[in-house]
């Protein structure tokens, strides 16, 4: 099944050529060339000036700025590694027996290993869903390891600029963190410490969550898309006053909205329309995007540079016969995995 990248590509971090921004979904490549068209990528995770690759045989590939370097390609073999959580300083990995965390500055182009700066040994079987292990989760910022309270029962969990949200086995959202663009979902903007349930959702069972820059969103077991949290460039699908600005600047018609009706920032869920008979199953956020797949489709993104405060089907994949299956977003770029369909 075939990787697609697009977004913003100035470091080379979509190892997609000399364009600086890829409007149109185009495979994904290394050093040049498509990986065994892509069949061994099992994972691909975006920092802001790299992107990090794991391939079925445990190796890691990393694309942009490397070592100081934008436009450099290291592939790693032999790592073992399942999964990855990258950021600007550091890189943390899952390996077979252990998690540890890279400085991303001492990384070698040559493929020197780095000297591990933090490891921790994980249990045999260890299979709970990154950044989750055992008793806690990791962190792309020192402490790397924080505990969870013994009482969570945690399923999935998604870590955004700085806050971070949960899902429970019982389909529960918990929230902690900054509040201050709303994030958190409890309905004001303060700060939480410890992970707190967001009452809105109470009697919703959810099966999955993301997390943005200073947003959040999650699909409920029926389909149906919450979102919340800052709404500057209408990340959220809502009415937003930049966006309704910029059309009005252009000339453009658009539906009348009052003062009133625009949303800066969504302090609590907000259940968000979607196409008539349209189901969500995946959903992930960037810094000021969010893209979802569905279930009768396998939809998502667009092919420019023009934002938008309301759900769009992107063309591109229905009119190359593709399904897609899942999506990764971070920062300024989406990752999305496709299945090729048969007429």
């Amino acid at each position: 099944m075939p990787w697609f990248g697009f977004g913003y590509s100035g470091f080379g971090q979509l190892g997609l050529g000399e364009e600086r921004t890829v409007n149109l979904p185009k495979p994904l490549q290394i050093n040049g060339g498509t990986i065994e068209s892509n069949k061994q990528i099992c994972r691909v995770v975006p920092a802001w000036s790299y992107s990090a690759v794991v391939t079925e045989d445990g190796s890691l590939l990393l694309s942009g700025l490397i070592s100081g370097c934008p436009k450099q390609h290291l592939r790693v073999q032999g790592l073992d590694c399942s999964d990855i959580l990258p950021s600007e300083k550091y890189l943390i990995l899952l390996l077979r027996e252990r998690a540890e965390c890279w400085d991303i500055n001492t990384i070698d182009v040559e493929g020197t290993l780095p000297k591990a700066m933090w490891k921790m040994e994980l249990p045999v079987g260890h299979d709970v869903a990154f950044p989750l292990v055992a008793k806690g989760h990791v962190f792309p910022q020192p402490p790397f390891f924080r505990e969870l309270p013994a009482t969570v029962r945690a399923q999935k969990m998604a870590l955004g600029n700085e806050h971070a949200v949960l899902l429970t086995s019982d389909g529960k959202v918990l929230t902690w963190g900054a509040g201050r663009h709303g994030q958190l979902g409890h309905e004001d903007v303060e700060d939480v410490s410890e992970p707190r349930i967001v009452e809105a959702l109470h009697g919703v069972s959810m099966g999955e969550v993301a997390a943005g820059g200073w947003h959040t969103a999650c699909i409920s077991e029926g389909g149906d898309i919450y979102c919340w949290g800052w709404n500057e460039s209408g990340q959220l699908g809502l009415p937003s006053r930049t966006l309704g600005q910029e059309r009005m600047n252009s000339g453009e018609e658009s539906a009348a909205v009052g003062d009133g009706e625009f949303i800066a920032i969504q302090s609590f869920p907000a259940l968000i329309d979607l196409p008539q008979d349209t189901e969500a199953s995946k959903i992930s956020c960037g810094s000021r995007h969010t893209a979802t797949v569905t279930r009768k489709y396998g939809q998502l993104g667009h092919g420019d540079t023009t934002s938008l405060d309301h759900p769009k089907r992107a063309e591109f994949f229905p009119q190359n016969n593709l399904c897609v299956k899942d999506v990764t977003c971070r920062y300024w770029n989406t990752y999305v995995l496709c299945l090729q369909e048969t007429k």
